[in-house]
């Protein structure tokens, strides 16, 4: 999740010594055809690292990479986009859609031992619907009534109200053994680290060192079809041209994500290939403008933005100054679509293709400043505020996982300064920057995305006032129609009449520019084709790194 996300959404035992390009000594050795007896090690580079092993609480996307491949739930999603039952194996509903019954696969035990029955679901779901300062998972459950197991192989939800995406709910409510979490109350769970991650799922945790590297190792007691390899290792690299290199020499298998300047390389590369395609999780890449009026700032919070932010002509001029297809194709080098809202474009029926973006005009943008009186009264080539005073220079901040965002930010600087507005773009490590944003409000621009749920109800939800609190709305949005409008498609059955309200949403936000966003972006992957096969890469979405994959390959022989 955002972090992206939303809402949108994000191994090796030992760290690499990254400035020199060279790995620790300690770094298990590549398994090969010649060493059979070797466990099979796949290594993954990416640019990040999971902020929490806690499900409750984590924030960023790499980190429910990790408990999909560690935690179960009642329901999975596909690489097709549909759903299928995991630990359910059927499931049946009443007619009036209130009460679900799942049948649950008999046999399952968690990683110590102890067998794993419905009472640890309907312990897990009302865990996380009273623990209302977890950030995300009590959003999936508020209209929960109840969570019961009258059986050790049933169970049962109850719904106040039907709902038209009960699945997309579920599949990220990862089940935790009550045995373990049933004595974390209150702040002790959100406080919870978690360092066993005791679960269910195809892998286990053998070690986490925030910001190196995550290690796992195969489940041999999994419950279903199993994985083929023996561990894989997730390396934290903070640096891109690095995370490329190491691909090249073959300290890792796979890289997760890559610099648009890197793909050309990569592609001429030997035993390397680059795939592309829709990500998993749709994505939204976006420019964020805070503001936050002083009267929604919480109690204790900075919510120190520039107040040019909070007049709507000054996020249109900026947004008329934007050049979308260049940043597309110097930053992505033609890997993305250009964007509209926090809506992916790819989420049919969801994305309101009706809306008509804001033309690239510098003329109309200096037109629109100088009217409403940011004008250079001291000739320096910046803006101020009318009447003098405070510049417009602003504080533009972004994280250093989204390889991408430092030269983005750069060029929207560059096109920015035509209009007469400066960016100070500092990059922050993803944790620092929350801590900034989140809900502080201490930033002027963020340039960060949302991975988004296949519904969009969670995307659309860090847009509600409430949510300020949370810190999920970063840009301090605050528009009641808006808020009554999201209340009413989270129960609207007919599709129809609820792709209605959430075009409606779209329009509002883009209206009001609440955010800019230049684009989503594509998922571009490569691996190393002399280590190991059967990576999906046909699939209707790429993710290489996701349990689908993980649980097919097998070592090159």
């Amino acid at each position: 999740m955002n972090t992206q996300k939303l809402i949108l959404i994000f191994s090796v035992a030992f760290a690499l010594i990254l400035v020199a390009c060279q790995p620790a000594n300690n770094v298990a050795p590549t398994t090969t055809a010649d060493t059979p007896d070797t466990p099979s090690v796949v290594r993954i580079g990416w640019a990040g690292s999971p902020d929490s092993l806690n499900p409750g609480v984590a924030i960023f996307s790499r980190s429910y990479t990790i408990f999909e491949m560690v935690y179960d739930s009642l329901m999975r999603l596909e690489l097709d986009g549909t759903y299928a039952p995991e630990l359910a194996e059927s499931y049946t509903a009443s007619e009036d859609g209130l009460v679900w019954t799942f049948k649950i696969r008999p046999n399952i035990q968690w990683h110590d031992g102890t067998p794993l029955t419905a009472h640890d679901i309907a312990f897990t779901y009302n865990f996380y619907q009273t623990h209302e300062d977890f950030p995300y998972l009590p959003v999936y459950t508020t209209s929960f009534a109840s969570a019961e197991a009258p059986d050790d192989t049933t169970f049962v939800l109850t719904l106040t109200e039907p709902l038209p995406n009960l699945f997309s709910q579920l599949i990220y409510l990862y089940v935790l053994p009550e045995h373990l979490w049933s004595g974390l109350e209150g702040s002790a769970a959100a406080e919870f680290q978690n360092t066993d991650m005791i679960g269910s799922g195809p892998f286990t945790l053998v070690e986490f060192i925030p910001d190196e590297f995550v290690h796992l190792k195969a489940n041999p007691n999994y419950y279903a079809a199993g994985p083929k390899i023996d561990e894989v290792i997730f390396q934290t690299y903070t640096q891109p041209d690095v995370l490329a290199q190491a691909l090249v020499t073959g300290q890792v298998d796979l890289i997760t994500e890559i610099q648009g300047t890197a793909v050309a390389s990569l592609k001429n590369a030997e035993n390397v290939a680059v795939v592309g395609g829709a990500p998993l999780f749709l994505e939204t890449t976006y420019i964020s403008f805070n503001q936050i009026d002083p009267e929604n700032c919480l109690e204790g919070t900075t919510c120190s933005g520039h107040p040019a932010l909070r007049d709507r002509t000054v996020r249109l001029a900026l947004a008329h100054a934007t050049d979308k297809q260049k940043i597309i194709d110097i930053t992505m080098l033609g890997q993305a679509s250009p964007g509209l809202n926090l809506i992916p474009r790819g989420q049919v029926p969801w994305f309101n293709d009706s809306i008509q973006d804001y033309a690239y005009d510098v003329a109309l943008a200096n037109q629109l400043l100088d009217d409403a009186g940011y004008l250079d009264t001291d000739k320096d080539g910046i803006r101020e505020m009318p009447g003098g005073g405070q510049p417009l220079i602003f504080r533009a901040f972004g994280p250093n996982d989204m390889v991408y965002v430092p030269r983005m930010a750069e060029l929207t600087n560059e096109m920015w300064l035509e209009v007469g507005v400066k960016l100070d773009i500092q990059i922050f490590d993803p944790d620092s920057l929350w801590s900034i944003c989140c809900p502080e409000h201490d930033f002027d621009i963020l340039f960060w995305g949302w991975a988004s749920d296949p519904d969009p109800k969670n995307l659309l939800n860090v847009m509600v006032s409430t949510e300020i609190e949370s810190g999920n709305n970063d840009t301090g949005y605050f528009n009641p129609t808006y808020d009554d409008l999201y209340a009413q498609q989270a129960v609207e059955l007919d599709p129809e009449k609820r792709k209605a309200l959430i075009w409606q949403m779209q329009q509002l936000m883009f209206d009001d520019v609440a955010y800019l966003v230049p684009f989503y972006p594509n998922a571009t992957q490569a691996y190393r084709t002399d280590r190991f096969t059967g990576w999906l890469t046909q699939a209707n979405r790429i993710a290489l790194e996701d349990i689908s994959s993980l649980l097919v390959i097998t070592p090159v022989k």
